[in-house]
C-alpha cells in the first residue's frame, strides 16, 4: 500500500510540473483587456531627426583591424 501511495505522488508531481511548464490552459473570459501603451510615432519628427544625421567624411571599413592596411601608393 504505502508503494502505491508513493508511486501515485511521484506521478502527480511529475504531472504538476509537466502542465506548469506548458503553461496551462487559459479561460477565455479571464484576460484583462490590454492598454495600448506604445507612444505614437511623429513621421515629420522621424524624417527632420534623420536629416539631421551628419554624413561621415570617410567611409567606415569594418574588416580594417582583420587586414592589413593598404601600401602607400607611389607617385609615378
Amino acid at each position: 500500500m504505502r508503494i502505491l501511495v508513493i508511486a501515485t505522488a511521484v506521478v502527480a508531481l511529475t504531472a504538476a510540473s509537466a502542465q506548469a511548464q506548458m503553461g496551462g490552459r487559459r479561460q477565455p473570459g479571464n484576460e484583462a483587456p490590454k492598454a495600448d501603451n506604445k507612444p505614437k510615432v511623429d513621421e515629420k519628427a522621424y524624417k527632420a531627426a534623420l536629416e539631421r544625421i551628419p554624413d561621415p567624411k570617410e567611409k567606415y571599413d569594418p574588416w580594417s583591424g582583420a587586414r592589413p592596411s593598404e601600401p602607400a601608393k607611389k607617385p609615378k
